[in-house]
């Protein structure tokens, strides 16, 4: 008589233990224990549970044909971008991001366009209905192509229509909700999504099948399921943006093909995902002028240089313990610039209300954001607006030094392209630089030195 059998495995790390742990012994993560129930059968004349491997020979190095690594192009140019060029033969990709953000509307457009070209699609979907996909498609203006749907949650059955439809590319929607019916788990478990992405990531390398997976998130952000799940594919996008915004950011967090900083800028329409081309002059065109605290960083994305609005204010606090609020950096990073900015800046912060914002629901990450957060926040405080044609970046080290940052002539040519004539920089990053005519560039060695050219120091 077949018994159950009970594991708790890891969802971050798939460490499997007997018995339920709060604390994973190998990751050290917490409350990520999840109860795993399998079923037990007789050990006499079991059949295989996976296929026997293909019995290949080991080969040299040197002897294995190369090739060129082709793309296919999505037909979306931003999606383009973050894929390192278009969708690789075999290749198994995860997108992930919060409900209702538009991860099925562009896969549903990826689809139309490659349908278009005259490749066989097939589009896979556990959650939604094919009236529901068809009303979707009308929408998109992508109902009058040859795109195959198929609503199906068991794994075996999804298996056999891709063995006999053959298809070039496919869409599961979602992998959360895929399940493999000899397994004794529920759909989303550890092991029901390990083992299907398993089987999928089997097939796109055995046929050349490339496989779009769409995958939930947690409250916290990250992709639900174990994150074996991000090791085993080849491609891992996140899309991210407020749904209070028209604006949606697809970023590469792990792609073998390409480079993983590059970004996609969309804006979500009611006739679906549009690419920004100029990311820059869009994100800019609201800026509020002659305002205080607004200072313009030109932030590198990958290999794409992109102009962002930074927005400080600083007011006066009544509270015992000032605010700080932040929203699109670091928090801890802006509360080690406001000490910098107290120590090495001579502004009194320890009495005043902070609020940081990046206008247009981009999040920033890489130091070269420092100093222009540094000059909004002095503008701020003093009430002072900075010029419109300056554009402010560098690096702030503890010392209240200013670090150089990377790639100074392209962060330069995209100023000059939107009109911006004077730019306040690491005085580091200027060597062997050659700048272009009508723009003038202010090279610091210190904070100190950034606020006095922008005449924001305080009065001692």
């Amino acid at each position: 008589m077949a018994k159950a059998k009970t594991s708790f495995v890891c969802s971050a790390c798939g460490y499997e233990t007997a018995r339920w742990m709060g604390k994973c012994p190998e990751c050290g993560a917490w409350n990520t224990m999840q109860e795993n129930v399998q079923t037990a059968v007789e050990t006499v004349a079991k059949p295989l549970k996976q296929r026997a491997g293909r019995g290949t020979d080991a080969v040299r190095i040197q002897d294995i044909e190369a090739g060129a690594q082709t793309y296919e192009s999505t037909g979306i140019t931003e999606l383009d971008r973050v894929l390192g060029g278009g969708i690789v033969e075999g290749a198994l990709m995860l997108v992930g991001g919060e409900p209702g953000i538009g991860k099925s509307t562009l896969l549903l457009q990826v689809c139309a366009a490659l349908s278009k070209k005259g490749k066989r699609i097939l589009y896979v979907s556990g959650e939604e209905s094919a009236r529901q996909i068809k009303l979707r498609a009308q929408r998109l203006g992508a109902d009058k192509t040859e795109l195959l749907v198929l609503t199906e949650n068991a794994m075996d059955a999804i298996e056999n229509k891709l063995n006999d439809i053959r298809p070039d590319y496919c869409v599961i929607d979602s992998i959360q909700t895929v399940y493999r019916p000899e397994m004794a788990s529920a759909p989303g478990s550890v092991s029901q999504v390990r083992e299907s992405a398993a089987l999928l990531m089997r097939y796109a390398k055995e046929n050349g099948c490339g496989i779009f997976l769409v995958g939930h998130v947690t409250k916290e952000g990250a992709i639900a399921g174990p994150r074996v799940l991000e090791h085993m594919v080849d491609v891992v996008l996140y899309f991210e943006g407020d749904h209070q915004h028209e604006y949606r950011l697809v970023r590469a967090v792990k792609n073998r093909f390409g480079s993983v900083n590059e970004l996609g800028v969309f804006e979500m329409t009611g006739d679906g995902m549009h690419p920004v081309e100029n990311a820059s002059e869009t994100l800019l065109s609201q800026r509020a002028k002659g305002a205080s605290g607004s200072c313009v960083l030109c932030g590198m994305e990958g290999s794409r240089p992109m102009l962002v609005d930074i927005q400080a204010l600083v007011a006066q606090s009544f509270y015992a313990v000032p605010r700080r609020t932040v929203n699109g950096m670091d928090n801890s990073r802006v509360m080690l610039l406001l000490a910098v900015l107290e120590k090495r800046g001579g502004m009194k912060m320890y009495n005043r209300d902070v609020y940081i914002n990046v206008a247009g629901g981009m999040n920033l990450s890489e130091p070269a954001a420092d100093l222009a957060l540094c000059v909004s926040v002095a503008s701020s405080y003093k009430d002072v607006p900075i010029p419109a044609d300056w554009a402010v970046m560098g690096e702030v080290g503890l010392a209240g030094e200013v670090r150089a940052i990377s790639r100074m002539d392209r962060r330069i040519a995209e100023c000059q392209r939107l009109g911006f004539s004077h730019i306040l920089c690491p005085k580091d990053s200027l060597q062997r630089l050659i700048v272009p005519k009508g723009v003038t560039v202010h090279g610091v060695d210190t904070v100190a030195q950034a606020l006095a050219v922008m005449d924001l120091l305080p009065e001692r």
